[in-house]
């Protein structure tokens, strides 16, 4: 049961009064010509019955649940109430905190009970009321006799005191002191704790989670649903860190009342109703007692939910299930009983009672001992019979070559199990759905094998058979990757971080927050290497498209443009070259989303040429609008470097001398100084925060693009067609070159 479902069921009882008051309304309003009209009162009151039911059936009676108890606790503060409803309204408060400290103990993290601080201020705020309105009833009415505040605290009270007004005194003093400086504040101390660090730790959960976003692990929708639980996390345990605060002033309120109720009702006995101080003594007693215990049981077992909220730790399993597990522990349940036994064989002590027990918990440990060998016995799978004979090769012996594998050392085969924890597949999975999403197509699925030839903790990311990307990650450990920007060192083993190269430390867990507080950006060992796999794949996207992918493209786009594809496939191109084409377009990081516009586009350019390259060049205009937005980087305008006009003529004269061809050989010092001067505009452009972007003429662009893929790192070529020409562009620095003893 949910605090939702509770406040439903708290509307439908509200909802039933509601009709039985506006029946009780239309009756007195009738009573006078009941006996002379009584059928046509019952007909009318029927119809209006119906036309109220009509009308309160367009609202939702669920949202009235909180209003109206509002309403009823104010109401208990203010309305004097007879014993009845003061019994039916104690057994509802029991029964309040009896569902809340089941809901408490069942839930597997805190956010499952989001709404608890709410609840607690309620059932708070309705004890308090229920005080309020037995006090009244036990001053005023309690000189009749101790069933004059209701038969429940009247029993609650015998119960306690069982014939001896100073022992159930003192018992009650004692409970109110248990909840108030034991549980009270216990739980208060760690709901302050809890909200401080959560309120610290939500920077670095931050980065974590945008750090998982940038490297595939997560997408869009995940990310946001993570921040949401996040920031609820951090107004939960806000928002319980005040409501302990209700708690504890429940408590030492119950204790004042208590002194007020009897020092009241001894004054109240003697002054005004002239009884004896034995009797006044005796009827008073037992009515704040018995009031007292009623209430103080529906707090303590809200005290005690408190503290099982705000003490559990976010696991897959309830408190029950956590607690059976941890504790059913051979040695310790062992050693128990040894020590049971020795205390039961000293001379004075109750043999029997020790013996017993010790007996009982040996039982209990051998009882868990046989459960554990049973389930050993249960996962381990029988051997295969090995047969003497020699296997006939066939086809099957021969293996294929994943077209991407994931190649991993026995000590990272945790990282693989899933039952253990592991998130690597996991992690895998979301760098396929974030790479098939931005690339256009979807990218195979990834077969991770162990490998006996590789170290532990290493791993391979092979395409085709052909390693990659090499790594090493610890299990057990997190690697905390400086940006480039960090405020102290943490300790920890110095490393690489394996996709980039950038600095990084391999910390324990516990260092996590301090680390991410001095500016490193934390990741598990999973998404270090899930990070490394997508620059791979990303890096390599052309080979990940084959014949296959090309034709389901097609078949995809032909569902809602048949005739674009039939003219395209095979009318004027082939399948294949139509694929060389694509590989062309994602070996220069052009997404191929829009499948659409690249036919449309082929089918417009096929007639001038069949060569995939020159069909690629041609498409590349098509799809400047979409090339463009992937460099804004949430900027309007576009930001770009150009060459020297001196040497982009140069460019083009030895263009023009080797015919044209793709494969022009420049002079080598002038080649060096080109790139040089490349490689550091690059850089001080990323510096100041924009892509590298170089802009030359359409006919220099794709000899350009192919010198620049190895030799300068990040830099994307662009020509003057393919930005749009509504596109904001600012030059924001001309590369010059100047070679020595060129004769061009």
């Amino acid at each position: 049961m949910s605090a939702s479902d509770f406040q439903k069921g708290l509307a439908m009882v509200v909802g039933l009064g509601w009709h039985v008051a506006c029946f009780m309304l239309l009756r007195a309003r009738y009573k006078t010509h009941f006996s002379l009209q009584k059928d046509h009162f019952l007909t009318m009151s029927t119809l209006s019955l119906s036309t109220i039911r009509q009308n309160l059936s367009r609202y939702d009676l669920a949202g009235l649940g909180i209003p109206a108890l509002v309403l009823v606790i104010m109401a208990m503060l203010v309305v004097p109430l007879p014993p009845l409803i003061l019994d039916i309204l104690f057994t509802f408060n029991i029964v309040i905190g009896l569902v809340i400290i089941m809901i408490a103990i069942g839930t597997r993290k805190p956010l499952e009970f989001s709404s608890f601080p709410s609840v607690l201020l309620f059932a708070t705020m309705l004890r308090l009321a229920l005080n309020v309105a037995s006090t009244r009833v036990i001053l005023v009415k309690g000189h009749e006799g101790p069933e004059a505040a209701g038969k429940v605290i009247a029993s609650f009270g015998e119960f306690v005191i069982a014939g001896n007004y100073l022992v159930g005194f003192i018992i009650f003093v004692i409970l109110m002191i248990v909840n108030f400086f034991v549980v009270t504040k216990g739980a208060g101390r760690v709901s302050e704790v809890n909200a401080r660090f959560t309120l610290d730790a939500m920077p670095g959960k931050q980065m974590s989670i945008d750090a998982d976003l940038n490297a595939g692990v997560i997408d869009q929708e995940t990310a946001k649903k993570r921040r949401e639980e996040l920031s609820q996390e951090s107004d939960f345990f806000g928002s319980m860190d005040g409501a302990s605060k209700f708690v504890s002033g429940d408590a030492l309120a119950g204790l004042l009342i208590l002194v007020l109720n009897i020092v009241g009702g001894l004054a109240i006995g003697i002054g005004q109703h002239d009884l004896p101080l034995a009797d006044v003594t005796r009827i008073y007693v037992l009515l704040t007692i018995g009031d007292g215990l009623v209430a103080q049981i529906p707090a303590l077992f809200l005290s005690l939910a408190t503290a099982i909220i705000v003490t559990r730790v976010t696991t897959s399993e309830s408190m029950t299930e956590q607690a059976t597990s941890q504790l059913a522990n051979v040695p310790a349940l062992l050693i128990a009983a040894g020590i049971l036994t020795i205390l039961g064989l000293v001379p004075g002590m109750p043999h029997l009672v020790f013996l017993t027990l010790a007996g009982a918990t040996a039982g209990l440990a051998f009882m868990v001992l046989r459960k554990e060998m049973a389930l050993e016995q249960k996962a381990a799978a029988p051997a295969a019979p090995v047969s003497d004979a020699p296997k006939e090769l066939d086809w099957d012996d021969v293996e294929q070559v994943d077209l991407i594998g994931l190649e991993i050392g026995y000590g990272l085969i945790p990282l693989v199990n899933q039952e253990s924890g592991g998130q690597l597949m996991a992690r895998v999975k979301g760098v396929r759905k974030k790479l098939s999403a931005e690339l256009g197509f979807l990218v195979q699925p990834v077969r991770i094998r162990d490998a006996l030839n590789l170290e532990p903790d290493a791993y391979h990311i092979v395409l085709n058979g052909v390693v990659r990307g090499r790594g090493e990650v610890k299990v057990g450990r997190e690697l905390a990757i400086n940006p480039g920007k960090v405020y102290g060192k943490v300790e920890g083993q110095p490393t690489k971080e394996p996709a980039f190269g950038l600095d990084a430390v391999w910390i324990e867990p516990a260092w996590r927050d301090q680390a991410r507080a001095l500016g490193y950006t934390v990741v598990d060992p999973s998404t270090a290497i899930a990070t490394h796999m997508n620059k791979v794949l990303r890096d390599s996207a052309f080979e990940l498209l084959s014949h296959d992918e090309a034709q389901k493209l097609l078949d995809k786009l032909a569902v809602k443009s048949p005739k674009l594809v039939e003219e395209l496939v095979p009318g004027k191109l082939s399948l294949g070259v139509v694929t060389r084409t694509l590989q062309n377009l994602l070996q220069e990081s052009v997404p191929i989303r829009d499948m659409r516009t690249v036919v449309e586009a082929l089918t417009e350019v096929s007639g001038r040429t069949q060569d995939p390259d020159q069909l690629a060049q041609l498409v590349r205009p098509k799809l400047g609008r979409m090339i463009v937005q992937g460099l804004l980087e949430n900027r309007d305008t576009l930001s770009v470097l150009t060459l020297d006009p001196q040497l982009e003529q140069l460019l083009h004269n030895v263009l023009q001398q080797n015919n044209g061809a793709s494969g022009m050989v420049l002079e080598p010092s002038l080649a060096e100084s080109l790139f040089a001067a490349l490689r550091e505009s690059a850089r001080s452009t990323e510096e100041q925060g924009f892509a590298a972007v170089l802009v030359v003429s359409p006919a220099i662009r794709p000899w350009m693009s192919k010198a620049v893929r190895f030799r300068v790192s990040d830099l994307t070529v662009l020509s003057y067609s393919e930005i749009p020409d509504d596109q904001p562009v600012k030059v924001i620095n001309t590369v010059q070159a100047n070679p020595r003893n060129n004769t061009l």
